[in-house]
């Protein structure tokens, strides 16, 4: 079903190109308030300066350097969201509230899940090109 053309006016962000372009301006916002104000993202920004260069020494394909990068993505996509779950509780309030807390360590528990990820999938990889000279 087609949307009412006065829907389509409406919208805040645009329609079309003029709203992937504005999608793409916040998300650089985005990007640059989380790199200016999260210590924890500027350093996996860091730690991605590192692994990217390593990936390409360790991956045995295409593949597997995807494979290598791609749990570094997905822990800053979590790392993002974490940072924006803190900056929404603390702009409610920042006052304990047990749900702003629970929100809180939630998302923290899943960027250490994120972490694990990237760790096991780069221990293996370490693993195995050290094997492979030895094998």
């Amino acid at each position: 079903m087609k949307e009412p053309e006065t829907a389509q006016i409406n919208k805040p962000n645009g329609i079309g190109i003029l709203r992937i372009i504005k999608a793409t301006q916040c998300s650089i916002k985005g990007f640059k308030a989380a790199f200016k104000e999260e210590s924890a993202f500027r350093f996996e920004v860091y730690l991605g300066g590192v692994l990217l260069p390593s990936s390409w020494f360790l991956a045995q394909s295409m593949t597997h350097w995807l494979m290598l990068f791609v749990p570094f993505l997905l822990l800053l996509i979590v790392e993002l969201l974490n940072s924006a779950i803190e900056a929404l509780t603390d702009r409610v309030g920042v006052e304990y509230h047990v749900l702003s807390g629970r929100a809180k360590d939630m998302a923290s528990a899943a960027v250490t899940i994120a972490l694990v990820i990237l760790s096991l999938v780069w221990a293996v990889a370490v693993y195995e090109k050290i094997h492979g000279y030895f094998a």
